[in-house]
C-alpha cells in the first residue's frame, strides 16, 4: 500500500528542489530588442496592445508601397531594423517581444527582403521581415511587417502595430489601407489570376503586356463591333454624363459563337482599346479567384473583368448540379455598385448552356452578341488580314472564298501558315495558289476526319490567349 502522506511530502520536497534549481540559474537578460522598443515607445513594450491586419500575399508590394508613401510624410520619422532568433516565424509580435524580455530569445538583426514582380519586366524589393520604429509628432509606433503563415492559414502579408492603444493601431492601419488604394501597383495594368504557385507575379497574380489589335483587324458582321464598343468603351468615355443623368456604369457583355470565330480576337482588341483600365483575366482554373478579381476591380476602377468560357462555371442549373462558382459569380456581379466603372466581358461557345439568371438578366448582362462564322465578305477580309491574298489574283481569292464557306476565322491563320510552309519545304521562292490549294486540302481532310469520328472539329490552331 502507498502511504499518501509520504507521497505528498516527497512531492513538496521535489517542488522545492526544482524551485531552488530555477532560482540558482540567472534569468536571461532582456535583449537589445526589448530595450530598443522600450526606449522608442517610452514604456515597457510588453504592456502595450498589438493590432494586426493580414493582407493577401499578392498584396505584398501594395502594402510596401503604402508603407513607403506613409513614411514619406513631412512629420514622419522612422527607423527599420530586423529581428533574429530561432522560430521567429511561429510567433506573433507580442510573443516576440515577451520572449525577448523574459527569455532573451529574439534580438535585433538584419532586415529580410524579397523581390516581388510588380509589372511586366519590373520588380520591387519588399520587406519580408522587418520592424519599423515610427515617430509622428507625439505618437510612437512599432510596426512589424512580414510575409508569413504563422496563423496556420495561407501565406499572407501581416502588419502588426504596437501602439499606446488599439485605437491608435487601428488608425494607422486605416491610413495604410487608404495608401494602398492610392498607390496600388495593379492600377491600369493587364493581369490574370492563375492557380500556379510559381512564375512571374505575386502569388496567383501574373502581369501581361497589353495587346494591340486594331479595330480594322477584327472581322465581325456590320454593326456588331460598334455595338460592343458602345457598351464597353462608350460607357467609360461618357461616364460623367451617364452618372449625371442617373444611369449606372456597371455593365456586362457576352460574346458567343463556335470555337475559332473571333471571340478571343475581339476581347484582345477591347483590352488594348481601354488604355487606362485595369484588366483582370480569369481563365481555366483561374475562375476560382472570381471574388478576388471583383474585389480588386472595386478598389481600382475603371476595370474590365474577362471571364473565358463562362459556361464552364455558369452552366444552367437545370442542366447539371449547381456549381458554387456560379452563385459566387452572380453574387459578385450584383455586389458591384452601379456607379463603379466596371465591365464584365464573358465568352462562351455554348450560350444555350449558360444560366439564364446570368445571360438574360439586365444589370448583370446588358448585351449578348453573336460572333458567327465569317460570311463571304468576312472571309475576304480574313484572307487579306493573314496575308493569303497577297499571293493570289482576284479570281483565285474568290475561289478560296467559295471553298472556305463554313470555316472559322482561326482556320485562315493556319491556312496562311500551312501554305507558306508547303512553299518553303518545296523550295519555292514564292507562295502561290497551288500551295494555298494544297494547304486547304490538307486542312479540309483533317476537318472531315475529326467530323467522321463523332467529335467536334477543334480550331486548326490553338486559340490565342487573351493576354
Amino acid at each position: 500500500m502507498i502511504d499518501e502522506p509520504e507521497v505528498r511530502a516527497f512531492a513538496a520536497q521535489f517542488r522545492a528542489f526544482l524551485k531552488a534549481i530555477e532560482e540558482s540559474v540567472p534569468a536571461p537578460k532582456p535583449t537589445r530588442l526589448h530595450q530598443r522598443l522600450a526606449d522608442h515607445l517610452g514604456v515597457d513594450p510588453t504592456e502595450l496592445p498589438v493590432t494586426t491586419e493580414g493582407f493577401p500575399a499578392y498584396d505584398h508590394a501594395n502594402v510596401q508601397a503604402a508603407m513607403d508613401a506613409y513614411l514619406a510624410g513631412d512629420e514622419v520619422n522612422s527607423d527599420l531594423v530586423g529581428l533574429i532568433g530561432g522560430g521567429r516565424d511561429h510567433h506573433n509580435f507580442a510573443d516576440l517581444v515577451n520572449n525577448a524580455r523574459r527569455q532573451g530569445q529574439f534580438d535585433i538583426g538584419t532586415v529580410d527582403y524579397t523581390t516581388v514582380t510588380v509589372g511586366v519586366g519590373r520588380e520591387r524589393a519588399c520587406v519580408s521581415f522587418g520592424l519599423y520604429l515610427i515617430s509622428e509628432g507625439d505618437q510612437r509606433l512599432a510596426v512589424l511587417m512580414r510575409l508569413s503563415n504563422y496563423r496556420g492559414g495561407a501565406l499572407e502579408t501581416l502588419v502588426e502595430v504596437m501602439a499606446a492603444s488599439t485605437e491608435a493601431g487601428q488608425a494607422f492601419l486605416h491610413r495604410i489601407r487608404a495608401e494602398i488604394v492610392k498607390h496600388h501597383i495593379c492600377r491600369g495594368q493587364v493581369l490574370s489570376f492563375e492557380p500556379w504557385e510559381y512564375g512571374a507575379g505575386m502569388g496567383p497574380l501574373r502581369f501581361h503586356e497589353r495587346p494591340k489589335v486594331d479595330a480594322a483587324d477584327v472581322v465581325l458582321p456590320a454593326g456588331v463591333l460598334e455595338a460592343v464598343h458602345r457598351q464597353i468603351l462608350g460607357v467609360a468615355e461618357h461616364r460623367e454624363r451617364l452618372l449625371a443623368a442617373g444611369h449606372h456604369l456597371k455593365r456586362g457583355v457576352v460574346l458567343y459563337g463556335p470555337p475559332g470565330t473571333g471571340k478571343t480576337h475581339t476581347v484582345r482588341h477591347l483590352i488594348g482599346a481601354q488604355r487606362d483600365a485595369t484588366v483582370i483575366v480569369l481563365t481555366g482554373l483561374g475562375v476560382q479567384y472570381i471574388r478576388e478579381a471583383c474585389n480588386l476591380a472595386r478598389v481600382i476602377p475603371p476595370a474590365l473583368i474577362v471571364l473565358e468560357d463562362v459556361d464552364l462555371v455558369a452552366e444552367e442549373r437545370t442542366v447539371s448540379y449547381s456549381n458554387p462558382l456560379l452563385f459566387q459569380l452572380l453574387n459578385e456581379m450584383d455586389g458591384v455598385a452601379g456607379d463603379a466603372d466596371i465591365a464584365f466581358l464573358l465568352t462562351t461557345n455554348r450560350l444555350d448552356l449558360v444560366e439564364p439568371a446570368l445571360a438574360q438578366r439586365p444589370g448583370r448582362v446588358d448585351l449578348v452578341v453573336e460572333v458567327p462564322l465569317p460570311d463571304a465578305a468576312g472571309r475576304r477580309r480574313l484572307l487579306s488580314l493573314y496575308g493569303v491574298s497577297a499571293h493570289l489574283d482576284a479570281d483565285e481569292v474568290e475561289s478560296v472564298v467559295t471553298k472556305t464557306d463554313g470555316y472559322t476565322g482561326s482556320f485562315f491563320a493556319e491556312l496562311s501558315r500551312r501554305a507558306e510552309l508547303l512553299a518553303a519545304t518545296a523550295g519555292d521562292v514564292r507562295t502561290g495558289m497551288k500551295h494555298v490549294t494544297a494547304a486547304l486540302d490538307e486542312l479540309s481532310r483533317s476537318r472531315e476526319a475529326a467530323a467522321s469520328s463523332g467529335r467536334p472539329m477543334p480550331p486548326p490552331v490553338p486559340g490565342t490567349p487573351y493576354v
